[in-house]
């Protein structure tokens, strides 16, 4: 069986009858359990652009010969339409992954994945020195691998390849260390993603060291062991390019005291899930969308002056912030607190506005300021059945939507003036 076989088969080879399903909608094959026997069956995933193996373990392949491909591999190889290849519950030697991935170079995929893998062993990855591939983004999730630390020359083997990605994603994998000479190598990365993990605070500035992902735009921290504030951003500030950072789900702290400067770049900042009694500072200045969602705020006095789209659902405000904090703000969302009103009148220049699940007391001013905003479609999703009267009595539990809004309801002095006025000149027309 030649090398191309070997690839087609998606490094996926047992000993069981294969099924392979094609969803020619969306041009994705599924493949369990190929054998050798069987890898006729395949053919059906041809036409896919996405092709998917799952089950497998590869250990007695180790010793498998493998040679250079002859120009008919090549040029077959060069007409699959795989564009993405995904890899599933495998158990893998990481030999034998050395010995086939630069076999990729004469293919079109551009996305890599890895899903429930354990790598067994070192790989020796000198062949791929010097080696471009085609492929962007490479993501693994849930993989069990040797430790990074110390693998440094395997690493430099694959320059060629690592300096061309532009997406990486490593997420729940029990990371721990991101050593900074490997992150060097990552000179075309725009996107990181190690949610998941156990990083701690330590480890973000021999990660994020100088000189490493120096193009990187969009970084996930989520879900790790993240706890200083003042840390993370210590570790993240070398990082001139960034403009996304996600830090949710992590339980930070704020610091007595803090004069660390994050990026000027940065413009996205998600802190939502992330244990906060109150607004951590310093907030990185040129934001424009902020994330605050499902924490523990009872206030947000703030002013940051390019903020377009704040997140605060399901906190603790009593009360809205000022708009006038954020002058090009064209997003807020509000839903899950325990707001009583709403400055309705500043919002009528937002484009989204989401609050609902408020306790609100529907007076003919709140009441009618909401009916004005969901009637210019700024409310949007949760209008009318999430917008409920908490007060006064004879309202509560109505949605606000049905509250009436009569001139004689909400402003009698506009009803009872005009009579009395009536009647006084009807006396006095009489004397």
């Amino acid at each position: 069986m030649n090398v191309a076989v070997l690839f087609l088969l998606g490094l996926g080879l047992l000993e069981a009858e294969c099924r392979c399903f094609f969803n020619r909608t969306q041009e994705h094959c599924v493949c369990y359990s190929l054998s050798q026997e069987s890898v006729n069956s395949i053919i059906q995933c041809l036409p896919a652009s996405v092709v998917e193996f799952r089950g497998g373990d590869l250990k007695r392949y180790v010793g498998f010969p493998i040679s250079d491909l002859d120009p008919a591999a090549i040029e077959m190889l060069d007409s699959l339409v795989f564009r993405k290849i995904i890899f599933g519950d495998l158990l893998v030697p990481e030999i034998l992954l050395a010995q086939v991935l630069r076999f990729f170079s004469y293919t079109h995929v551009q996305e890599l994945v890895f899903d429930s893998c354990v790598f067994e062993g070192r790989g020796n990855w000198d062949r791929m020195a010097g080696q471009d591939l085609p492929i962007l983004s490479l993501r693994f999730h849930n993989v069990s691998s040797a430790a990074l630390t110390g693998r440094e020359q395997d690493f430099s083997s694959l320059s060629s390849f690592l300096g061309a990605l532009q997406e990486l994603s490593v997420t729940a994998s029990r990371l721990t260390s991101l050593p900074c000479a490997i992150g060097r190598l990552f000179t075309a990365l725009r996107s990181l993603d190690v949610a998941q993990n156990s990083l701690g605070d330590e480890s973000l500035m021999p990660a994020f060291c100088s000189g490493a992902f120096p193009q990187l735009r969009a970084l996930s921290l989520q879900r790790n062991n993240l706890t200083s504030y003042h840390s993370v951003c210590e570790g993240v500030q070398l990082l001139r390019e960034l403009q996304q950072l996600d830090l949710s789900q992590n339980k930070l702290t704020a610091d007595l005291s803090s004069s660390c400067q994050w990026p000027l770049s940065l413009r996205s900042f998600n802190l939502s899930d992330a244990g906060l009694d109150e607004v951590l500072t310093p907030l990185p200045p040129s934001l424009e969308v902020l994330d605050l969602s499902c924490n523990h705020l009872h206030t947000v006095d703030i002013s940051l002056c390019c903020m377009k789209k704040l997140f605060l659902s399901q906190n603790m405000l009593e009360a809205a912030p000022s708009i006038r904090n954020y002058p090009l703000l064209d997003t807020l969302h509000l839903d899950n607190n325990s707001i009583m009103e709403l400055p309705w009148d500043e919002m009528k220049n937002l484009r989204d506005v989401a609050a609902a699940n408020n306790p609100y007391m529907c007076s003919c001013s709140e009441a009618g300021g909401l009916q004005a905003l969901a009637a210019m479609g700024q409310l949007g999703q949760g209008w009318p059945q999430h917008y409920m009267c908490h007060a006064p009595p004879h309202y509560q539990g109505r949605l606000v939507q049905d509250v009436p809004l009569s001139v004689l309801q909400c402003n009698s002095a506009a009803v009872v003036v005009p009579i009395c006025v009536v009647l006084v000149l009807i006396a006095v027309a009489g004397a």
